[in-house]
C-alpha cells in the first residue's frame, strides 16, 4: 500500500532494452524484467492477487491490452432472485 492506504497496481509493459518489465504504480524502476511477456504477466498476477491490486498488461505503443482487479469490491452485485 501507499502512504494512502491505497494499493498499488502493477503494470507489464514492454522493457527498453528488450524483454518485459513489471513495474508497481509511480515507480520509476522496473520490479523485475523478464525475456517474455507470459513470464512478467505470471510473477505480476502474483503481486496483485496478494496485494489485493489492479494489474495492467500494456502493448508496446503503451495502451493497455488486458486489465484485472484482485481488489475486494465493497459493493458486490446482488443476485437477482
Amino acid at each position: 500500500m501507499d502512504g494512502n492506504g491505497m494499493t498499488k497496481s502493477q503494470h507489464v509493459v514492454p522493457n527498453r532494452d528488450g524483454g518485459w518489465a513489471v513495474r508497481k504504480d509511480g515507480a520509476y524502476k522496473a520490479s523485475r524484467v523478464f525475456p517474455r511477456q507470459r513470464e512478467a504477466l505470471q510473477y505480476a498476477r502474483e503481486i496483485a492477487r496478494r496485494d489485493g491490486a489492479e494489474l495492467y498488461v500494456h502493448r508496446g505503443d503503451g495502451t493497455i491490452s488486458e486489465r484485472d482487479s484482485y481488489r475486494e469490491d465493497p459493493a458486490p452485485p446482488v443476485a437477482k432472485r
